[in-house]
């Protein structure tokens, strides 16, 4: 059984008021951010103009990612987003859905997406789909009766 192990590494957010600079919060956020990634890491960034995968295709990425790379930083921005900084040092831009979602709820919706990968890279029964979609038994079962056997 294959094993990850999840690191969550929280950057306190700039103080916002009435009259703070939006801008400026991003970028200072993006310099803590960068200043906590570790050298040698795949950079995948949350950003609503990312690309969007099923479950399945993010167990294939998982899979190829973990083969590719020791570490693996998915970065979540704060309310307004994260810096062009960040935007620019991630290998790759991952949308979770067209819905917007508070940058809380974010992280547990990633770690059960996380999980789910890992559940369907392991054959473990949480993800559903691929115990009906993909059972050997039943596409010879299916085969055999339209040969007529």
């Amino acid at each position: 059984m294959n094993v990850f192990q999840l690191n969550l590494i929280e950057i306190p957010l700039s103080q916002r008021t009435k009259n703070s600079n939006i801008k400026k919060n991003i970028q200072e956020e993006g310099k803590k951010i960068i200043a906590k990634i570790p050298k040698d890491t795949l950079v995948i960034a949350l950003d609503e103009h990312g690309e969007q995968w099923s479950s399945t295709e993010l167990a294939t990425r998982f899979r190829a990612w973990q083969i590719a790379w020791k570490n693996i930083s998915i970065i979540i921005g704060g309310p307004d987003g994260l810096s062009e900084e960040c935007l620019k040092k991630a290998s790759l831009k991952w949308s979770l859905s067209k819905l917007t979602f508070p940058h809380q709820l974010v992280r547990v919706i990633l770690i059960e997406q996380l999980h789910r990968a890992w559940s369907i890279l392991n054959n473990h029964p949480y993800h559903r789909e691929h115990i009906k979609k993909y059972s050997f038994c039943d596409s010879a079962k299916s085969s055999i009766r339209n040969d007529g056997v």
